[in-house]
């Protein structure tokens, strides 16, 4: 089985930093091959036996701990659910002009539908997004960084996610066989 995992909150600004090095070798430690990195900023591909995605979410997150020193998140998914997530893009377009701008933010639990709707109606901003069970994808035409939509999200959603920009989304997919 492949999966994807993606770290939250490490090599940013300085916090939490793991060498990806590291990353490989802890996650290889486990019995798990292939393992590739994607970036600095915690996506891993790699190969193991069939698990659930939440099983190994911990796992790995404790083994990270243990074997790093790093408190984090994580969020697996397998290549056929990474595959569901490229395939079930809602915004074909911006992937295609911006795909910079253009997010996927992964959950570990379905969004809750109310939440996501309140969320959307309070952007003022030129932002849209579209969730998708544990899945959210939003388009910041104006940059991340600008966006006040941005700095409210976790809140609104009252989950935290991970998210990726679409150019990273597609070259985990590559990676994963996909």
């Amino acid at each position: 089985m492949i999966y994807i995992a993606l770290l939250r909150g490490i090599n940013v600004g300085g916090n939490k930093m793991v060498p990806m090095a590291d990353l490989r070798a802890t996650i290889e430690g486990l019995a798990f091959t292939n393992v590739k990195t994607l970036l600095q900023s915690g996506n891993v591909v790699f190969e193991g036996k069939s698990v659930k995605p939440a099983v190994l979410e911990k796992r790995l997150e404790d083994e990270i701990a243990r074997g790093l020193g790093v408190q984090c998140d994580l969020h697996v998914r397998t290549a056929d659910e990474w595959s569901a997530v490229v395939d079930g893009n809602p915004f074909a377009a911006e992937a295609r002009k911006d795909p910079g701008h253009l997010l996927v933010t992964f959950y570990r639990e379905p969004l809750d539908a109310a939440r996501v709707a309140a969320f959307q109606k309070s952007i003022a901003g030129p932002e849209r997004l579209r969730a998708d069970g544990r899945h959210l994808y939003m388009t910041f035409p104006d940059g991340v960084g600008r966006s006040k939509a941005a700095v409210n999200m976790d809140k609104m959603l009252g989950a935290k996610g991970t998210a990726r920009n679409w150019n990273t989304v597609t070259k985990l997919a590559a990676l994963a066989g996909g």
